[in-house]
């Protein structure tokens, strides 16, 4: 995250965009600032920058408590909480018990563990063992509070058709 590189959006060298307003540069910079009271660490970033206009540092925290309210949130900013558990279904528990189901993200070195995982998230997309998981090839969207339906691909071209059963004896 450290290595990314915040500026104007269109330009070539340009990493990571700004965000869309100083509303949401204000609620993302809100939400850190919440969840390092509560005793998680800036390991990078945390804060919001003057230029672009609504920029904001790549953020990693680490020592996320699993009840802090940025974790309730979809936050929509370059933030990467980080959460550590012992025990498989706790983890599961509490990341299916938000309300929000966009994309979630699995790190391991388990591949079937993180198979398994990954299948176990009530989300619409899953990350594993990496940052990015758009694709125009592949659906995009999300379950519970975070949208009906898919975009893009071949389940997103079904958003617009509707299936009709014809039967008949010639």
């Amino acid at each position: 995250m450290s290595k990314l590189v915040l500026g104007d959006g269109l330009a070539a060298h340009t990493t990571l965009g700004p965000l869309v307003s100083k509303a949401q540069q204000q609620r993302v910079g809100a939400l850190v600032e919440d969840a390092v009271a509560r005793g998680a660490k800036v390991l990078c970033g945390g804060s919001a920058v003057s230029e672009p206009a609504f920029g904001f540092q790549a953020t990693v925290l680490g020592g996320v408590n699993v009840d802090d309210p940025l974790l309730q949130e979809e936050i929509f900013g370059p933030i990467a909480p980080l959460v550590s558990f012992s025990d498989e279904t706790e983890m599961l528990r509490r990341a299916n018990d938000v309300d929000h189901g966009l994309v979630s993200y699995v790190f391991t070195k388990d591949v079937g563990k993180g198979m398994r995982i990954a299948e176990a998230l009530e989300s619409g997309m899953v990350g594993l063992n990496r940052g990015l998981v758009s694709d125009p090839a592949a659906p995009f969207g999300g379950v519970k509070q975070s949208g009906i339906g898919r975009e893009g691909g071949h389940d997103g071209l079904l958003e617009f058709l509707e299936t009709k059963y014809v039967a008949g004896n010639w």
